[in-house]
């Protein structure tokens, strides 16, 4: 994809994430877009994300549904501020709140995931969003997550590097 990603608008202070951060090196750098009313990623697990031969880790398939829901929360609270005020700049950096997952089915290692996600719910500084997991079209894997907008505070501790 051409286009940047939600996680690509994340300040650098807030792009180090494992799951999501552009700014670790080691992470896994998912990307999420919107595709519709739906946000859209796609991930292929590696040989050693492997749980049991032939199929993913759980908790990469958790991390999965876990990035692709705060960078989904994150994109919601952007277009909520801009529809609000045009001209803002707002802070839309979201993290877990709470993290919901249930493994409907076990997913195959060695074919690329498409992970999706739908917006529940906008409520001030709250985001809830549904997501799913498809292997090879079938849905093996969903979740929801209840991600929160930083606060401004903490925003302004870390670009001035006092966070540790």
């Amino acid at each position: 994809m051409t286009e940047k990603s939600f996680q690509d608008y994340y300040p650098e202070a807030l792009a180090h994430c494992y799951g999501c951060g552009r700014l670790n090196e080691h992470g896994y750098h998912i990307k999420s877009y919107w595709d519709g009313d739906e946000s859209v990623s796609y991930f292929t697990p590696q040989p050693y994300h492997i749980a049991i031969p032939g199929y993913v880790y759980g908790g990469l398939l958790a991390s999965l549904i876990d990035c692709h829901g705060t960078g989904t929360a994150s994109a919601a609270l952007y277009n909520a501020a801009k529809a609000a005020d045009p001209n803002a700049e707002p802070n839309t950096r979201t993290l877990t709140a709470s993290l919901h997952v249930d493994y409907l089915k076990p997913t195959p290692l060695g074919i690329q995931l498409e992970i999706r996600g739908r917006v529940k719910e906008v409520k001030g500084r709250k985001v809830v969003i549904e997501e799913w997991i498809i292997a090879d079209g079938v849905i093996t894997v969903r979740g929801e997550v209840v991600a929160v907008q930083v606060p401004e505070a903490l925003v302004e501790e870390l670009l001035k590097g006092k966070a540790g």
